[in-house]
């Protein structure tokens, strides 16, 4: 039996194959099926297992390459694991899909158990390598996979087991593959012989996700796993990051072979799709405009996560000021003196009035998401627009640039800070009149908030973390109101250290993901900032944080509502309530539900706070106490996000 999927130009070894693949539309794949009947297994002599169920783990994680936007010279790091097998012996597939994943860089997994993927998580009792932080729900998983990820810049791995298991994924894929972010899924499946039967827990996983994943996999033969996770990872980390499947019929897993790990990758057709470096004519052209305008501004996203270093030497060259996406946050220091902070629906008013006012816009890493642009014929409309990106797809979907660059922005940086210093920049570029305009607009505009006595604004708890953890705390939320209040106030230094679901905006993404980023960096400050409704979808995850003793701090805002679908309501619906208030209507003066409870079920330290004078107070002791602390902020409901452009409107000044 033959493998799963390639790409279109990839070489087929073993045609009587059933192939199931998806890929971004960039790709184009080539897709069959044959009959389900198969050929007799090999026979391979039986070899007995010794299973422990404590095996102990090494202090020193193994390395791991990181993922990047990269081109074509992407490679992953692989580490050979401590010899279990002999190189001739036969073992399980389960065994040589764990091995696999060994040899990828990987040492932590979040994994649930089920019938079909029961070898697996046999198979991962016997690695001394790999840890398995056991969520409480697949989709906790999935989402503690994308806050390692995000946090760490390696890919994340989850594994589920077939039909609920699998499907449990789905809205995680889905947040990968609209945020970029690399991590591998791998779900069990029931035997080849059964696929298609509606056996107990099928569904055919390949075809659901298919997608809301940039390549998917079944595996038909067990020989072919050393290449598929192979192919898995550099799919996820090379070009647009994003989310490949590996979906493994039990039989598989329990099958007996010999792998031959040096099988290459086949993959022809992705790799001639790999952008080249940037033509330097074509960064010639955009440091030529850059002299030429007077009014340039930067708009960068989550492409530059990964270029931070550049895009700082890139602004010192030219002093340009830089606007960031909700995705980009972190790449340029939003404390800097040259940063505008977010643009878009809830940006800054600066922000957006130097992106209508600008004579050039340069867009790196961005895809002119509608929660950006609003009205898109309006949007820049006096400028010149100079996109690069890694992804083809994503240059003059939305908005037709004047000079486009498929890239890596790094690459693109590097090469235009070279022409930049050659062209001495750094002296003879004077944007001064147009900062001081810009700062004029930051005088006259700041992020404010309303006061309510002695109530706690929730801006005001976010300020006060900020000023507390020094700005250099990981912070993931869920997704509302309070999402972008984190991402207007607290101060990010550097990349990685804001998580959220930025595209497919998934409730329940702050909790888990803090997971993942805990245990993707032991040592940092992790705050899980989160909203009641976002926090009540995962919060079972609080079982998970407690047994594995991550030091997450959750700070709650609770005002008792859906808050962000509550805003709308009041501005376009004249504030008539539609299910958006989560306390109990029977019991309204009272906090409902008691999020202390929940924390107490799982032996986690928390507390309330109600008074703005006792919150600085409150979040100091969050932070001081040891391992997990849940604080719940009750804030007022009527407070809204603001500044506030609606959707496919324009910025009035």
């Amino acid at each position: 039996m033959a493998a799963a999927a390639t790409s279109a130009a990839t070489t087929i070894p073993k045609p009587s194959a059933h192939l199931s693949s998806s890929s971004r539309s960039s790709i184009s794949i080539s897709r069959f099926t044959l009959p389900l009947s198969l050929n007799p297994q090999k026979t391979i002599p039986h070899r007995s297992l010794h299973i422990s169920n404590a095996v102990s783990k090494p202090t020193t994680p193994a390395p791991s390459s990181s993922f990047s936007s990269s081109s074509s010279t992407s490679t992953t790091t692989r580490q050979e694991s401590p010899p279990r097998f002999s190189p001739d012996e036969a073992r399980k597939g389960a065994d040589i899909l764990v091995e696999a994943l060994e040899r990828q860089g990987v040492t932590d997994v979040f994994a649930y158990p089920g019938g079909a993927s029961m070898e697996i998580h046999q198979a991962l009792t016997r690695s001394p390598i790999i840890r398995n932080v056991l969520p409480r729900h697949e989709q906790g998983g999935v989402f503690a996979a994308e806050g390692y990820a995000r946090a760490s810049g390696k890919p994340g791995v989850c594994i589920a087991t077939s039909g609920p298991g699998a499907t449990n994924l789905v809205s995680g894929l889905a947040d990968a593959l609209l945020d970029s972010v690399p991590i591998v899924a791998i779900t069990g499946q029931v035997p080849r012989r059964m696929i298609g039967t509606d056996a107990f827990q099928e569904t055919p996983i390949v075809e659901v996700s298919r997608s809301i994943t940039k390549h998917n996999y079944l595996v038909l033969d067990v020989d072919d796993i050393p290449r598929i996770v192979s192919e898995a990872f550099f799919l996820a980390t090379s070009g647009r990051p994003g989310p490949v499947l590996i979906d493994v019929p039990k039989d598989i897993q329990q099958q007996l072979a010999v792998p031959n790990w040096n099988t290459p990758i086949k993959l022809p057709g992705y790799m001639s799709r790999l952008p080249k470096v940037p033509n330097d004519s074509h960064l010639e052209q955009i440091v030529r405009l850059i002299f030429e305008s007077k009014k340039p501004v930067l708009y960068v996203g989550g492409g530059c996560l990964n270029s931070s270093e550049e895009l700082r030497k890139f602004v010192e060259l030219t002093g340009i000021p830089v606007a960031s996406t909700l995705m980009g946050l972190g790449a340029f220091p939003v404390g800097h003196e040259l940063s505008l902070q977010m643009l878009g629906m809830h940006g800054t008013v600066y922000a957006n009035y130097s992106v209508d006012k600008s004579d050039l816009l340069l867009a790196f890493g961005v895809r002119f998401d509608d929660r950006v642009t609003g009205k898109l014929e309006a949007f820049a409309s006096r400028a010149k627009i100079v996109h690069i990106d890694i992804d083809s797809a994503e240059i003059g979907k939305n908005k037709q640039p004047h000079v486009s660059v498929c890239a890596d922005v790094n690459f693109a940086l590097q090469g235009m800070n070279k022409i930049l210093e050659s062209r001495n920049a750094k002296s003879k570029l004077d944007f001064r009149a147009w900062r001081e305009e810009l700062n004029e607009q930051k005088s006259k505009y700041p992020l404010k908030y309303k006061t309510f006595g002695h109530a706690i604004p929730p801006q005001y708890a976010i300020q006060v973390l900020d000023e507390l953890t020094n700005g250099n705390a990981i912070i993931s939320t869920g997704v509302g109101q309070h999402q972008m209040w984190a991402a207007q106030f607290y101060k990010y230094k550097r990349p990685r250290q804001w998580l959220t679901s930025g595209g497919l905006g998934a409730m329940g993404f702050g909790l888990p993901a803090a997971v993942g980023a805990a245990v993707a960096n032991p040592g940092a400050v992790v705050v899980d900032i989160d909203g009641d409704g976002s926090f009540i979808m995962n919060v079972q995850e609080l079982a998970t944080i407690r047994v594995e003793n991550l030091p997450i701090k959750i700070m709650l805002l609770n005002n008792q509502h859906l808050g962000m679908v509550m805003q709308w309501e009041d501005r376009f619906y004249k504030a008539n309530r539609a299910h958006t208030y989560l306390g109990d209507p029977s019991r309204e003066s009272e906090i409902f539900p008691n999020m202390l409870k929940f924390a107490e079920a799982c032996g986690i330290p928390a507390a309330r706070v109600t008074r703005k004078e006792d919150l600085r107070m409150a979040i100091q002791n969050m932070l001081d106490t040891p391992g997990p602390y849940l604080l719940d902020v009750i804030v007022p409901h009527q407070e809204h996000v603001l500044p506030m452009i609606p959707s496919g409107g324009l910025l009035k000044m």
